[in-house]
Formats: structure tokens, C-alpha cells, sequence
């Protein structure tokens, strides 16, 4: 794992703020990442996010599933804080990198949002294996993630399209240059990759539920029983 954590939580009090600016498709790809639950066929009763930083996933899986228990996970304390504050006692604060062993029990769903991207492949496969271990039978992964374009090309448009429509949406140099500070961490894999390493690591069923240039839905099933 990079530094990150640590770039991360310098910034955990001001995160928050820009992120509609800097995530130009905010709602729709929260949104599909919180309705891909519903395809574990009923109300999830325990779901793990992991890299969870302030909790903007979790709370939106709060407000939909009040019922269902939260294990939030990141290494960057400072962010977790924020989530804390944000949830109250509507979740268990666990701080660990996304290396690290998953906290202990079975979940109904895994989410993650704008995390997994900062390993390297090999720990993202890694990390799918693991995910895949501590669903049950129909249980699901959604992976909200920043990724990387099948070729050069499409990577270097998708990096303009990204900073053209965060300064249409209000963005200054210095909030730009803040998510670049923090994009240097960024260790992206493309769409297709990723659906494959869902499947080798035993998810029966994987797909892309939402794209747009630089960020993805990504969804995984493990079989039933």
C-alpha cells in the first residue's frame, strides 16, 4: 500500500465539500453503487465497506437499509472520524488498510467507493479473493471505483474530461491541484480487467452496472448455494 492513508487524512476535514465538483456523475454513480444491493434479493443485515473514508457510501447505504448493520474500514483515521461523526452510533469504525485481514464474521454485501484503485493489481486480486471468502452464497460486491481506460488514449481523455467538467462544476486551481496531490496515489485498472479477476476469484456472476469515462460500478455475485 502507498502513502496514502496518511495524504488522505490530512485532508479528511475538507473532503467532503468538493466532492460533487470533483465526481462530475456524483449522484448517478453513488446511486447505482446503493441500488446494486438490491440484487442480493432481500435487505442486507451486515455489509462491510472497505476504504470507507468519510462514510459517503456508507451513509447512502444507511438511508436505505436502516436495519442493516455497517463495518466501516479504512487506514486513514482522520477520515474515519469524519464517517463517525456523519453516522453516530449507526456503525462499527475499524481502521485498517485495504491489505489487511477483513474484520472478522460474514457480510451480506461489500461496497467500496474510490479505494481499491490506490493498489496494485496483484493486491486488488488479492483483495477480490478475500471479498469473494466473506460473502455467503448470493452475496455481492460493489466496487464504485475510478478506473483506468482500456488504452493510453482513452486514459489521457478521460483526464481531460475530468478536470474540464470539475471546473465546469466550479472547481478552482487549488481544489484541482488538491485532487491531483491525491490522484497521484492512483493505481487504475481497466473496466475489463477487473471483471476478470472477479471471476477468477470465484464470483460467478460480474459486470459493469454504470460507466462514465473514468468511473465505474462494478459489480461481483458469488454463486448460490
Amino acid at each position: 500500500m502507498s502513502n496514502a492513508p496518511a495524504t488522505f487524512d490530512a485532508h479528511a476535514a475538507d473532503y467532503d465539500a468538493p466532492r460533487r465538483r470533483l465526481i462530475p456523475p456524483f449522484d448517478a454513480f453513488y446511486g447505482t453503487a446503493v441500488d446494486a444491493l438490491s440484487l442480493l434479493g432481500r435487505p442486507p443485515r451486515r455489509v462491510l465497506d472497505l476504504g470507507a473514508g468519510t462514510g459517503m457510501l456508507a451513509a447512502r447505504v444507511a438511508a436505505r437499509y436502516p436495519e442493516a448493520e455497517l463495518v466501516l474500514t479504512d487506514g486513514a483515521p482522520a477520515m474515519l472520524e469524519q464517517a463517525r461523526a456523519a453516522l453516530g452510533g449507526r456503525a462499527e469504525i475499524v481502521v485498517a488498510d485495504l491489505a489487511d485481514p477483513l474484520p472478522e464474521g460474514e457480510f451480506d454485501a461489500v461496497v467500496s467507493a474510490l479505494a481499491i484503485h490506490h493498489l496494485f493489481d496483484e493486491d486488488k486480486r488479492a483483495l477480490f479473493a478475500r471479498v469473494r471468502a466473506a460473502l455467503p452464497p448470493m452475496g455481492v460486491f460493489v466496487n464504485a471505483e475510478q478506473v483506468a481506460g482500456p488504452h493510453p488514449c482513452f486514459d489521457r481523455r478521460y483526464r481531460e474530461w475530468h478536470e474540464a467538467a470539475a471546473r465546469r462544476a466550479g472547481s478552482d486551481d487549488a481544489e484541482w491541484a488538491g485532487a491531483e496531490e491525491r490522484m497521484a496515489h492512483d493505481r487504475c485498472a481497466d473496466v475489463e480487467s477487473q471483471l476478470r479477476w472477479l471471476r477468477e476469484a470465484g464470483f460467478d456472476a460480474a459486470d459493469c452496472l454504470f460507466k462514465d469515462h473514468r468511473f465505474a460500478v462494478l459489480l461481483g455475485r458469488r454463486a448460490g448455494a
